[in-house]
């Protein structure tokens, strides 16, 4: 069967983990606290620090003792879906100041466009927040690239490494599964996205292999 949609991850996958790792969680680091304190009685950002205490068990955590939580999840780079949406908003301030641009792989950029003008439905599923994933690509430094995306996935429809993840995905993007196109670096997710009965591609950028799937160093050499 054709190819009718294209799913794609986004950590060393369309983008660099360095810029995840190295500038979006410092920043979100940096920035996070002042953040809060500033806006802690928002309601978008309140509902996010009660899911925080929840998920903590820190039914009593005083605002301070909130952002120890969360300084700690980003240290160990927890992907909890709360800190996800809080990065987010703050990622989205430094977004708009003109201090973070999206990183896309100019290969991706090319191939995205190339399928978008061919007619595949485009979508990404990341661990990140949709939010985040909608910077990203609106706020790239290749200029907005939102209006590629079909539309955007993150663990709000399941772990990533889960084959129920991409049932609902595919349940979601109204295809049946065997028709999405899975677009990963870690060989867990396409594992998984393989069990749902989607065709899968390795990224490996770095030479390596993605044991179970074809592979490709770029999306260049991808063949939809």
């Amino acid at each position: 069967m054709p190819v009718k949609a294209i799913l794609t991850d986004i950590e060393g996958t369309t983008s660099a983990v360095s810029f995840v790792f190295d500038v979006l969680f410092p920043y979100a680091a940096k920035h996070l606290p002042g953040f809060i304190r500033q806006h802690a009685a928002r309601p978008d950002v309140a509902e996010q620090l009660d899911a925080v205490r929840e998920l903590a068990r820190g039914a009593e955590a005083d605002t301070e003792a909130v952002i120890d939580i969360l300084l700690g999840w980003i240290a160990e780079d927890r992907k909890a879906t709360p800190l996800k949406a809080l990065q987010g908003m703050v990622w989205q301030q430094g977004y708009a100041a003109g201090e973070l641009r999206g990183h896309v792989y100019p290969d991706a950029v090319i191939a995205l466009k190339r399928w978008h003008a061919q007619g595949y439905a485009l979508y990404v599923y990341s661990s990140g927040s949709i939010q985040a994933q909608k910077l990203i690509f609106g706020c790239s430094e290749a200029g907005d690239l939102s209006d590629l995306f079909n539309g955007y996935f993150d663990t709000t429809s399941g772990p990533k490494r889960d084959a129920q993840s991409y049932r609902t995905i595919a349940e979601d993007i109204g295809e049946p599964a065997g028709d999405i196109l899975f677009l990963s670096d870690i060989v867990e997710e396409l594992n998984a996205a393989k069990e749902a009965g989607m065709k899968t591609c390795g990224l490996t950028r770095d030479g390596g292999e993605l044991a179970g799937h074809e592979w490709v160093g770029s999306f260049a050499d991808i063949d939809v």
